[in-house]
């Protein structure tokens, strides 16, 4: 059998992940008086209350070498192989321990892949593999495609309060300044395995919205039908808004709506919201 294996930044739902027969292993949470795992000990609604609780921002963790090679070996052991992809390598340790680990247990049954991404552009990889595993391609030859289709996925994501941004060191006091003066709300997007400012849009959270929606509106043409994602930090309103929209134009494309975990929330804060999705030849800047 071959397992596909992600960590808990994919931001899938619960009942997708059961469906798809999926493992999830948990990122950390960690604030100065405690620690928590990802989606095992803490929930994204329960994050934010400790935040305002302790006055506190945590900081996030990789998932431990140690961790992977337990889990590895139990599924090596019991004759698997295993496909692990998760958090971009550019913004977390755990790809890296997850490939020592590799190397450590069965480099030769174990294929570690960079989604070269986060939330659910991860996702996105991880339903690419169990389509792939379910038309029974090899672990070998469902890697070879991931490491060709990470590049096909386009992430972007609006921020609606940059405070989370200016706690965590992301932003400069003056940008977080600035950026609440005029009301920017900024649309992040992943490239390359990191992530940066894509537009600025003035405003009301409702015009960071439409540019998103136009943005998918134009990759129409060359989009992959698999599947359209929207994600987003407690912010339902502006879900039920975009879903809404794009369905006025994506008549036959299924379009999933996750939350955002906890190690995603806590970089970005609550109101943030994003749309994701593949398409069938590589983003040009």
């Amino acid at each position: 059998m071959i397992r596909i294996i992600t960590d808990s930044t994919n931001d899938l739902d619960s009942k997708t992940i059961e469906e798809k027969n999926i493992v999830v292993l948990p990122l950390y949470v960690n604030f100065s008086d405690a620690s928590y795992k990802d989606g095992v000990d803490i929930t994204t609604p329960e994050l934010y209350k400790l935040v305002e609780m302790k006055n506190e921002l945590p900081k996030t963790a990789a998932i431990p070498q140690q961790t992977f090679i337990e889990v590895f070996t139990k599924y090596i052991e019991a004759g698997d192989e295993v496909i692990f992809t998760g958090i971009s390598k550019q913004m977390s340790r755990t790809y890296e321990n997850a490939v020592l680990a590799a190397k450590e247990v069965s480099e030769d049954k174990i294929f570690v892949v960079d989604s070269m991404n986060l939330s659910t552009g991860i996702g996105l990889l991880v339903l690419k593999a169990c389509k792939y595993r379910d038309e029974g391609k090899t672990a070998k030859e469902i890697a070879e495609l991931l490491n060709q289709d990470n590049k096909r996925v386009l992430s972007q994501f609006s921020i609606e309060r940059m405070d989370y941004l200016y706690k965590g060191g992301r932003c400069s006091g003056m940008a977080k300044v600035v950026g609440t003066l005029l009301k920017i709300k900024p649309i992040i997007a992943v490239r390359d395995g990191k992530m940066h400012v894509a537009k600025k849009p003035h405003g009301k959270m409702k015009v960071a919205l439409d540019c998103m929606i136009e943005q998918l509106r134009m990759d129409v043409p060359r989009l992959d039908n698999d599947i359209v994602i929207i994600t987003h930090s407690l912010a339902f309103e502006y879900c039920d808004y975009i879903k809404t929209e794009i369905k006025k134009f994506l008549y036959d494309t299924p379009i999933l709506s996750t939350v955002a975990g906890c190690v995603i929330s806590s970089h970005c804060g609550q109101g943030t919201i994003g749309i994701l999705y593949m398409v069938k030849d590589e983003p040009k800047d």
